[in-house]
């Protein structure tokens, strides 16, 4: 064996160089004018222009998510809830009213749909307007 005879297993493929002539024609597989068929183009970056559209006021910022309170209407609470009970976030979690929101017990709003005649103690949950009138009509109580 000599060194004329060694070839490489993969031979290394040089770049097709566009434009010199050939089975290519007049705009070489590069359509007509524009950016795209220049030589030496330099595309401007995506990413270029996405910075661009954010604003550059000071303390401008993503608005913040809020997190809504959870709904809970007196018509579950009836139905689950045995007399002289106290109705708390954490106990609606455990009779399955509510869920979870990111590992915590989230903040719980009773709203007025349908009626009730428990006498129940609520206890950290918002109320809405109707419903404390109609908590308090059955004998219950509010309290923060």
């Amino acid at each position: 064996m000599q060194l004329n005879d060694i070839k490489s297993k993969t031979p290394n493929k040089s770049k097709r160089r566009i434009g010199r002539g050939g089975k290519r024609g007049t705009y070489s597989g590069k359509g007509m004018k524009g950016q795209k068929s220049r030589a030496g183009r330099k595309m401007r970056p995506e990413l270029r222009d996405i910075i661009k559209k954010i604003p550059k006021k000071r303390g401008s910022s993503a608005p913040t998510i809020e997190i809504k309170p959870q709904v809970v209407n007196l018509v579950d609470i009836e139905a689950l809830l045995p007399e002289g009970n106290k109705v708390t976030p954490a106990e609606l979690l455990s009779l399955g009213l509510i869920r979870r929101i990111k590992g915590k017990v989230p903040a719980v709003k009773i709203l007025g749909k349908g009626d009730i005649k428990k006498k129940i103690e609520v206890l950290k949950c918002s109320v809405s307007a109707s419903a404390k009138e109609k908590i308090e009509k059955a004998g219950g109580s509010i309290s923060n």
